[in-house]
Order: structure tokens, then sequence, then C-alpha cells
């Protein structure tokens, strides 16, 4: 299973989360630098679109695990928050398509 590693220890807003997602799951350089934009680029990863640097096979998943996920809690929840709802509201969008989920949240 492919994994996207996010570090929870320099991730203290939303712009060092968008600087952060923005390097780490290979976002063009047109990426929003919002969590609508966030959502776009990782709907369409078994497709080649190109908005991200994963492409994933028919039925396989993307791990999205954030490290020091405490820190993170501790500077911005809402930043957990969110994710947890955007990769919900992503998976139910493959869902939609016939797929299966994409991806899975992993809080280390």
């Amino acid at each position: 299973m492919p994994t996207a590693s996010l570090n929870g220890d320099i991730i203290t807003s939303w712009e060092s989360f968008h600087n952060e997602s923005a390097k780490v799951f290979g976002f063009p350089e047109f990426y929003g630098r919002n969590m609508s934009a966030w959502i776009d680029c990782l709907s369409y990863l078994r497709d080649e679109d190109g908005m991200s640097k994963f492409r994933l096979k028919e039925n396989e998943i993307l791990n999205i695990e954030v490290l020091h996920s405490e820190k993170l809690r501790q500077h911005a929840a809402e930043i957990i928050e969110e994710l947890e709802f955007c990769i919900s509201a992503i998976n139910e969008r493959y869902d939609d398509y016939g797929e299966k989920p994409a991806l899975k949240l992993t809080l280390r």
C-alpha cells in the first residue's frame, strides 16, 4: 500500500498544511491551497489526471499517515478534524463512481 507521510511536527497552520501537502502529494503548481482543491487533487487517484504524484491501481489504497499527530492536534486540531472529514468525503466520491475507497488516514 503506498503511503504519503505528512509531518505533523511542522504543520502549525493551514498555510504549513498546504505547503506540506503540495510537497508530499506532488500537487501541481496551480494547486489552490484550500481544502476544496485538496479534495479535487485526491479524488481521481486511479485516473491519469496528473493532480498528484500517486497513481493507484484498481483496488489499491493510499495510506495518508500523519506523523507526530499529537503535536499537530495541540497546534491545530481543526486540521485533523478537517482531514478526517475530507478523506471520508473523497471515499464517498469513489463509492459514488462504483469504486472502492482510495484513502486511509493513519495518525501516528
